[in-house]
């Protein structure tokens, strides 16, 4: 793993937790269709953070198309949870902020290795 990816990775792994045990909580909540939508983007910030994590693990040369779209996918996840009370709810935001923050910095060095990558291409 290269270490300039490390901050990111630890923010994407404690997303994922954060993302897993709001969508858990939310199914036991009182009101579960009122928290369909938190749900469904726990769900897919879930999902994103771990692909995203797994490119940047490995170095992928499409590490910037992923950290693009996890930013969008954390955004509207934490937007949603903002929209909830409940304590799963607002530290799934806060990891969702700390996620966009860490990958947002890494999108323009993640674009630089691109453009070596594909300058050095056949």
């Amino acid at each position: 793993m290269r270490t300039e990816y490390k901050p990111a990775i630890d923010a994407l792994l404690a997303c994922i937790a954060a993302c897993d045990h709001c969508a858990t909580a939310c199914l036991q909540e009182d009101e579960v269709k009122k928290m369909a939508r938190c749900i469904h983007l726990d769900l897919d910030c879930s999902a994103y953070c771990s692909l995203t994590a797994s490119f940047l693990s490995k170095g992928s040369e499409h590490a910037r198309l992923v950290l693009r779209q996890c930013v969008e996918i954390c955004e509207a996840c934490a937007v949603e949870c903002e929209r909830h009370a409940h304590d799963h709810c607002q530290a799934c935001a806060a990891a969702c902020r700390r996620c966009i923050e860490v990958c947002q910095e890494l999108i323009p060095k993640s674009d630089a290795v691109a453009d070596l990558l594909y300058a050095s291409a056949p």
